[in-house]
């Protein structure tokens, strides 16, 4: 494995917005798998942390989120998944995360996003990605591998439950969530997609319901309710959700949509947050703004290219 000096040379250089060697990614992702492995189902960490909703390969609004909330390792993180796809960074993106995660083991939580799957980072841009910029699918292969082992929740302090996506009408309790087989690809339905796909209803509307994404369920506040007694919680964190105002309380606060992505697609104009949680469990969201234009580099594409 790459020493202590190795890797802060490739954070560096991450941080720079520039690409590592391939030889490199491997060594990073064989010790990150090896992380990885050792973690549950859920992660159980302690305060203070700062929870970050999606980045989505925006790898200069990632910079921008650490000026701003703190750099690691002064300040702890747990990134709730979608690293990749959509921006132009991803693998900047998420081989920085990662790394980090391999240097500061017990300060980076990362969880699995349904962004980190196969079927969809084909198709939303990690893979074309990853082959124009290392020439080849390996990249990728090695990605995928690190996404399958990535935990599928965090509880902190035995009081927050923290997750992609949402609730699963097959998960009644912490424990069953332990119980699932994570170290596949991301299916297409059952109680792993659920937590990675579904959503909150309206404020009114309770219950369960089909999503209209096409996978997972949308929840209401009695589902909530009755989840957060039956395990002790007192609130359940989740990003998955564009959301303008950068986060958005549901339920009366018994649920939270975190969004870590500014001026989405560099084209949606929304703000974007993370929530500082003290060693009290009080909390508080920290907007930001998108990087400013002239901190980005100057190769970047127009977005019209992006989608051609």
């Amino acid at each position: 494995m790459a020493s202590v000096e190795d890797l802060d040379r490739h954070i560096a250089t991450l941080r720079n917005c520039e690409i590592i060697p391939e030889h490199d990614v491997r060594l990073v992702c064989d010790k990150a798998r090896e992380i990885l492995l050792a973690e549950g189902n859920i992660v159980h960490i302690g305060a203070p942390i700062t929870i970050c909703g999606d980045i989505h390969g925006q790898h200069y609004d990632l910079m921008e989120l650490f000026e701003v909330a703190g750099q690691m390792p002064e300040t702890n993180y747990l990134f709730m998944g979608d690293f990749v796809d959509r921006g132009y960074y991803s693998v900047e993106t998420f081989l920085l995360l990662l790394l980090l995660k391999v240097r500061y083991p017990n300060r980076m939580t990362l969880l699995r996003g349904n962004h980190e799957s196969r079927t969809i980072t084909q198709v939303y841009g990690f893979y074309d990605e990853c082959m124009r910029k290392y020439g080849s699918p390996t990249v990728w292969q090695l990605c995928t591998e690190v996404f399958d082992l990535l935990s599928l929740a965090a509880v902190i302090d035995d009081k927050i439950l923290c997750v992609h996506g949402g609730l699963s009408p097959s998960i009644q309790s912490l424990d069953q969530i332990r119980t699932i087989e994570r170290q596949v690809e991301v299916p297409s339905e059952g109680p792993m997609c659920d937590l990675l796909w579904s959503d909150p209803h309206g404020e009114e509307q309770s219950g369960w319901s089909v999503s209209p994404r096409g996978a997972g369920f949308l929840f209401g506040p009695d589902v909530v309710e009755i989840f957060n007694q039956q395990n002790g919680l007192g609130l359940i964190c989740r990003a998955h959700q564009l959301v303008m105002e950068g986060f958005k309380w549901h339920f009366q606060q018994q649920a939270c949509t975190v969004w870590s992505a500014p001026n989405y697609c560099y084209r949606c104009g929304n703000v974007a947050s993370v929530l500082r949680i003290d060693e009290h469990l009080d909390h508080k969201f920290v907007i930001f703004q998108a990087a400013p234009t002239e901190i980005r580099h100057a190769g970047q594409r127009t977005v019209q290219d992006y989608f051609l």
